[in-house]
């Protein structure tokens, strides 16, 4: 197998390319819950870099490894529960596999099965880098009679089994987060911590000072930011939003305005000009933008700055 990088959207996406057992994954499903015994890894194993669409949790009752997520490494070991989100490329190893549960789910199986406003009661699921945690005896009990009874669920041919293992997810992170993340906020992560929030403010002010400066005319959307950070769009847009308290469009419509304003009061370029400067291919657009986001037209807005 090719070593190359992979960029993958489910966890059987990954499990094809790195061609190990998918017979207990339902590719449509958006949620996978593996025995890793049964994947059938030759170790010890190391996978190529990859980048993944879905969170996920390992819960190691026995077994090692060890997982990196750019400079990151971080040792898994047994009685350890190991979370991730969709991020940066990673690759993680394994050297010995005796109990070990993996469940990977992505942003659709949560609203549909969770709750629609899944992170905003379990808004922990957006930190960013996460050490594994060790479990004391009891608590890792608990948590493993709930993840074996999802295992069994997702196993099973119930036509309600994905409702009834959104139900048991519940469960499941309801006593994560009042172990772990009780008093996580993700708006204090997002003004102090945040590597993708102040990523994201860096590269749209540097791409603003682009336009500005003409080294480019292109207009970033949503992708181009996720792009920047390879990650995936709408896990980007979920984060910036819970963490600073707005979506990613209201940050580019002000940053936008602000520009715009800042033209329109310090140069003397006409409005087609100053519209053709901030990625505007017509100047009716621009205006129609400007005075939606504002209540009034980059003319009166002029004209009012220079009477003052």
């Amino acid at each position: 197998m090719s070593k190359k990088d992979i960029t993958t959207k489910t966890l059987y996406d990954l499990y094809m390319e790195l061609g190990v057992s998918v017979d207990m994954l339902d590719p449509k499903a958006g949620i996978a819950v593996v025995n890793l015994n049964d994947v059938g890894f030759e170790l010890p194993y190391k996978s190529p870099a990859f980048r993944p669409n879905y969170f996920s949790f390992v819960f190691v009752k026995k077994g090692a490894g060890q997982y990196t997520i750019d400079d990151h490494n971080f040792t898994a070991e047994p009685g350890s529960i190991y979370f991730t989100n969709p991020s940066n490329y990673r690759t993680f190893e394994w050297n010995a596999i005796e109990e070990i549960y993996l469940i990977c789910f992505d942003e659709t199986f949560l609203k549909e099965n969770v709750h629609q406003d899944v992170f905003n009661e379990f808004s922990f699921l957006l930190t960013e880098t996460v050490q594994p945690k060790i479990l004391n005896i009891e608590f890792y009990n608990q948590i493993e009679q709930i993840y074996l009874q999802i295992h069994k669920e997702y196993l099973g041919t119930s036509r309600y089994k994905y409702r009834i293992i959104g139900g048991l997810f519940v469960v499941l992170l309801i006593k994560i987060k009042e172990y772990f993340w009780e008093d996580y906020n993700p708006i204090y992560e997002g003004n102090r911590s945040s590597q993708i929030v102040k990523d994201f403010k860096r590269t749209l002010e540097q791409h603003y000072r682009d336009l500005g400066s003409g080294k480019t005319q292109t207009v970033f959307r949503v992708q181009d930011y996720a792009n920047a950070q390879n990650l995936h769009p709408n896990y980007l847009s979920t984060v910036i939003k819970t963490k600073t308290g707005k979506p990613i469009a209201t940050w580019i419509a002000d940053k936008t305005i602000s520009e715009a304003k800042s033209l329109l009061q310090n140069s003397t370029a006409s409005i087609k000009e100053i519209a053709y400067q901030l990625g505007f291919s017509e100047a009716a657009h621009f205006s129609n933008y400007f005075k939606k986001h504002t209540d009034t037209s980059p003319v009166l807005y002029r004209k009012e700055q220079t009477t003052n």
